[in-house]
């Protein structure tokens, strides 16, 4: 069997399905960790600032050096990782997570904290494509996996909700550098118990790996991802936001040519001509976009409006959590009843009329209301990916299933950055008209021109006018806020039912094939069980029954691609 490797057997309970779910809880605790720290910080960043008192440039990049490495590196792991084993890149993924988990709680300067977080980005590369493709390797029925990849959603959703609130208590009892240690001893754990059991596995590439393809697509999602960062910081058109966007471009044009000429390709890019994996990508991207958005948006009202600390606000936002966790348990079962086609449309629908009641929301605080529309835009939310993602990978051949998580991974970091970005834009020019008002109040041009750039900027610049002129500037910019809060809503709404529309590609009904081995992609004691199941002779003195005859299959069931008729 060429490109897999059963010389070195190493023997693991998950590979004979007796411990398959204990290999899940290990890969969703790491990525439990992975999401916690890509929203963890946010709530210590004005401690980091007051301890490290770094620059305002360098401040960004303590924020943004975490996704924008891990996103421009999660292609070229996982590729990487279907070449040389999976568990081998995620075991190495374990280890430098908690080196850097351990430096960035220790740093001293605000230039280790960077590094720090840079080297954290890359082991979350490490880490999440890998358990996704191993998910798909431990789990060869369909409908296992399906409960599997709703446990797997739901974790990551859980673990980028809870950021702020286990980030907040942190801050509060003890200093910043907790949100990052709390990693270590977690990795120390999982480490070797993910040793013993994880199995390993790759693909059938026979070819050498394209090194120079992994860098390409590495800076080319780099670049996109920096200039979508930037156009949500309000530098649409500046050279900053422009250049790395062009740049980004054009690499992932260049890598994409490369790949269809290649022989041995890092991606099959022929999975996007299949209308269930690209409609699923594209599914990911949007659902994402309305998200990460959505909840920037939700932290500032909840803040900035009602005036709720932040552990306050992120107890409020514990209902989305809840209805995500409620979603994925009960995700395998409605994709069964349903098919994608309807779970994945049905769940953007449900979010697009929590987003409309979110439209209620006003200048005094309505906990019910808001309680219900969170609990619907999570439910919604984690309904949608948990089809698109199960989509995604029953697609995708096992032996391309690092490939396809990576590109899972890749779209739900775009789509993150372009959430922010798009819906930021949409806010920040739906806002700052509002407080054309001011000048005829008397309030110095000045003024209002710091107050439009933000709520928390106008309510600075308030503060220093002080007296009447202070309160006006307060009121009429909460007021502006709230009118473009609507507008951002209504947008945002109209997105997710373009995504509705755009479900309809996906197949109508979940099917749902008897497992076929993939002898390329399948994991080592797998392919050794097979190989002594296959030569067993029977016992003295019974005749051998013959075996049935399997069923012929096209050959898009015969690689477990789960096709179905539309």
């Amino acid at each position: 069997m060429s490109g897999t490797t059963t010389a070195r057997i190493r023997l693991r309970s998950a590979a004979d399905g007796a411990n398959r779910w204990v290999v899940l809880v290990v890969l969703c605790l790491s990525l439990l960790l992975v999401a916690l720290d890509a929203t963890v910080l946010h709530v210590a960043v004005p401690a980091v600032t007051e301890d490290l008192r770094p620059s305002a440039v360098g401040l960004l990049w303590i924020v943004d050096a975490y996704p924008l490495v891990c996103a421009s590196l999660l292609i070229l792991f996982g590729t990487l990782g279907d070449r040389v084993g999976r568990r081998r890149v995620l075991l190495l993924g374990y280890a430098l997570f908690g080196v850097a988990s351990a430096i960035a709680a220790l740093a001293g300067s605000p230039g280790v904290l960077i590094a720090a977080r840079a080297l954290l980005g890359v082991g979350g590369a490490m880490i999440m494509p890998a358990t996704l493709s191993i998910l798909r390797q431990v789990f060869p029925d369909r409908r296992e996996r399906a409960v599997a990849i709703g446990v797997w959603t739901a974790v990551a959703a859980v673990g980028a909700a809870t950021g702020p609130v286990i980030g907040g208590f942190l801050v509060e009892h003890f200093w910043w550098g907790s949100v990052f240690l709390i990693n270590v001893p977690l990795m120390a754990l999982v480490l070797p118990v993910g040793r013993l059991l994880l199995p390993e596995s790759r693909g059938s590439h026979d070819g050498p790996w394209d090194v120079l393809g992994a860098l390409m697509a590495a800076a080319g999602v780099l670049g996109m991802v920096l200039g979508v960062k930037r156009a949500g910081a309000g530098e649409v058109l500046s050279p900053a936001t422009l250049v790395p966007l062009l740049i980004g471009a054009v690499l992932l044009i260049v890598f994409v040519r490369r790949q269809k000429r290649r022989p041995h390709p890092l991606i099959d890019i022929g999975l996007f001509a299949r209308p269930a994996f690209s409609t699923a990508v594209g599914c990911i991207i949007l659902a994402m976009l309305a998200l990460v958005g959505l909840e920037l948006i939700a932290v500032q009202y909840l803040q900035l409006v009602l005036g709720l600390s932040p552990l306050q606000t992120g107890l409020r936002l514990l209902p989305l959590t809840f209805a995500a966790m409620a979603a994925g348990a009960t995700g395998s079962y409605t994709l069964r009843r349903v098919g994608p086609r309807r779970m994945v449309g049905w769940g953007f629908v449900l979010t697009a009329v929590s987003v409309l009641i979110l439209t209620a929301m006003g200048q005094h605080d309505r906990p019910a209301l808001l309680t219900a529309a969170f609990v619907a835009l999570g439910f919604g939310l984690q309904t949608t990916l948990f089809g698109a993602y199960e989509s995604m990978l029953s697609e995708a051949p096992a032996d391309q299933a690092g490939g396809a998580a990576a590109i899972g991974e890749t779209s739900y970091q775009l789509g993150a950055g372009m959430g922010i970005a798009l819906l930021g834009s949409v806010m920040n020019a739906a806002y700052a008209p509002g407080l054309s008002k001011l000048s005829e109040a008397g309030v110095p041009a000045g003024a209002r021109a710091a107050a439009a750039h933000s709520l928390g900027e106008a309510y600075q610049v308030a503060d220093r006018l002080g007296g009447p002129l202070g309160a006006v500037l307060r009121s009429t910019a909460r007021h502006s806020f709230i009118t473009g809060l609507h507008v951002t809503l209504l947008v945002s709404a109209a997105l997710l039912l373009v995504g509705a529309l755009a479900a309809l590609r996906l197949p109508r009904a979940m099917d749902c094939p008897a497992p076929v081995p993939d002898d390329p992609g399948q994991s080592d004691a797998s392919a050794v069980r097979e190989h002594r199941t296959a030569h067993e002779t029977p016992a003295p003195g019974r005749a051998q029954q013959p075996l049935p005859r399997p069923a012929r299959r096209r050959p898009a069931e015969a690689t477990g691609s789960g096709r179905a008729a539309h």
